[in-house]
């Protein structure tokens, strides 16, 4: 990982990770220290901002388009924050359905 994702800027969240990666319980410490000393290339590159200069950060820019699996440590851990950070939390309710009395009230055994 020579020259790929260089960077001389240390990656945050504070919108979903006011605390920091590490503290918030949804990556392990060695992704935690990916994101932060990466996060910050990865993000570029992901968004356009900066061009891949190597065939890793290619082969990166694949996974974020969603033409390969994620292999790699770096590919791995950046699916896995966009997983977490862009995809809208499910809300589930308990409202709203039929009760289940009547459900029961519905069943009529048969005695074949």
């Amino acid at each position: 990982m020579a020259d790929s994702f260089s960077t001389n800027h240390r990656f945050f969240d504070n919108k979903h990770y006011p605390r920091g990666f590490s503290r918030h319980g949804d990556f392990t410490i060695k992704e935690a220290q990916l994101l932060e000393r990466f996060g910050y290339a990865f993000n570029e590159l992901d968004s356009g901002k900066r061009q891949p200069a190597t065939e890793e950060e290619l082969l990166f820019l694949a996974v974020c388009r969603g033409e390969r699996e994620a292999v790699t440590e770096q590919e791995k851990v950046w699916s896995k924050y966009l997983q977490r950070t862009r995809k809208p939390k499910k809300f589930h309710t308990l409202s709203g359905g039929k009760p289940q009395a009547d459900a029961v009230e519905d069943y009529t055994e048969s005695d074949d």
